[in-house]
């Protein structure tokens, strides 16, 4: 089937889906594989579960009319996406970078929406498949649309920016994130800057952060770009004031304090206001926007329990963002603090140096109570007052409810190290 006839029958159903268990009354179904499943083997159930159509690709699935037979589900997908953005004449904006996607996207889409009818990437659904799904999810009636794109290796997001092909485009930062993919630093530049690549090729505008010296690197003397930051002589400026324990702002003579914990999350609220401002939202919608955000899934999360205060960030972790989570709980103002670590994932041959490396800086700076758990902290030296686990098995038994008290907890670690389970054990 050609795929401008896919798209008009997609245009009678209420949207895509990949998952029965999800799936909305004259959704159109899409049987993506994965490692372990087949979604073939769930047409036939999400036929009945209402689903108006089901793209499937295998060819022995002909005993239902609304059955759609294509060669690859995920290729259909894809193109199916990428035409329907060829359709939307709304701006989309498209951000991506190595630490603070899905904060900066939520904090955009909170400061945007005060004054449009948003749609914005849902959770972290930013890869191949997400991508495609909520450009899909976009429609005319929508004023803006804000697209998150990740990835762990070169020419990702290529690929993503063909999909949405956004009119604005941010990159949040350059860090040692996913180095395996990348094949270390360098490809980590490289690869998030295929977003610069593609805006400049396409007339489109760049959202730069000149407080960041790769990003003016980066986007070299292309002219058509939007910046922000603490100097005057950007188009939006905003400055730091403070981050103990939560980041302040000034812009425009206000003060915008948020919910945020983190010099580091500084940039991720000044790209957030300064769309505001370029798209003219009202200063005191932009404040009230930011200032109403809380984070949460475990991002920046700040908890108290008891006597302690706890910080939460074991949603992600590579060691960029890792260092900076240690260098502002360095700064909190408590007599008694306490780390738990998780391993870092996605470092290839650069994960025993990384993990040695915070190891050393944690020592260094940090006297209390260091607990590390993960097969790569497992394997580094360190001293015998700091704890370390391979497993987290091994840490829970240790944990006594009640052991801690007036003290403040950092809690970080890569997304399956599920370093969350803590908070049920002290």
């Amino acid at each position: 089937m050609k795929i401008e006839e896919l798209y008009k029958l997609f245009l009678s159903c209420t949207n895509a889906c990949t998952d029965t268990r999800k799936l909305k009354k004259d959704n159109m179904y899409f049987a993506l594989k994965g490692d372990n499943f087949d979604g073939n083997d769930f047409a036939t159930k999400a036929s009945k579960l209402g689903a108006k159509y089901c793209v499937v690709d295998d060819k022995t699935l002909d005993d239902d009319s609304s059955f759609i037979l294509v060669d690859d589900v995920l290729t259909a997908l894809q193109q199916l996406a990428r035409y329907h953005r060829d359709q939307l004449t709304i701006p989309i904006i498209g951000l991506t970078g190595s630490n603070g996607k899905t904060t900066t996207k939520e904090l955009i889409n909170a400061v945007l929406s005060t004054k449009f009818k948003t749609k914005a990437t849902i959770g972290n659904l930013n890869n191949h498949i997400g991508v495609p799904l909520s450009v899909l999810s976009i429609t005319e009636n929508d004023d803006i649309g804000i697209i998150e794109m990740g990835a762990n290796h070169q020419k990702e997001i290529e690929f993503l920016s063909a999909i949405c092909q956004p009119d604005y485009g941010l990159i949040t930062n350059f860090g040692k994130a996913h180095l395996e993919g990348f094949g270390g630093v360098e490809g980590v530049i490289k690869g998030k800057s295929e977003l610069y690549d593609y805006l400049k090729a396409n007339d489109k505008t760049a959202i730069i952060n000149t407080d960041d010296q790769k990003q003016i690197e980066q986007i070299g003397n292309y002219k058509k770009v939007y910046t922000f930051g603490s100097s005057q002589d950007n188009d939006c400026t905003i400055t730091f004031k403070k981050a103990i324990p939560y980041v302040t702002v000034d812009y425009l003579n206000t003060a915008i304090s948020s919910n945020l914990v983190g010099d580091y999350n500084f940039s991720n609220i000044a790209v957030a206001i300064a769309l505001g401002h370029n798209f003219e939202v009202s200063k005191d919608l932009i404040k009230n926007a930011i200032e109403s955000y809380t984070p949460n899934n475990n991002r920046s999360e700040i908890l108290n329990k008891d006597s302690n205060l706890i910080l939460l960030d074991a949603y992600n972790a590579n060691p960029t963002s890792m260092l900076a989570a240690l260098k502002n709980f360095l700064h909190l103002e408590y007599d008694h603090k306490v780390l738990f670590l998780g391993d870092m994932f996605e470092l290839g041959e650069d994960a025993a140096e990384e993990h040695q490396s915070i190891v050393n800086y944690v020592e260094k700076h940090f006297k209390d109570r260091i607990f590390l758990v993960g097969e790569n902290f497992y394997k580094t030296q360190c001293s015998d007052s700091t704890l370390k686990f391979q497993y987290f098995e091994s840490l829970k038994s240790k944990l006594t409810k009640g052991a801690f008290k007036n003290s403040a907890i950092l809690i970080k670690g890569s997304r399956g190290m599920a370093l969350e389970r803590i908070l049920e054990y002290i």
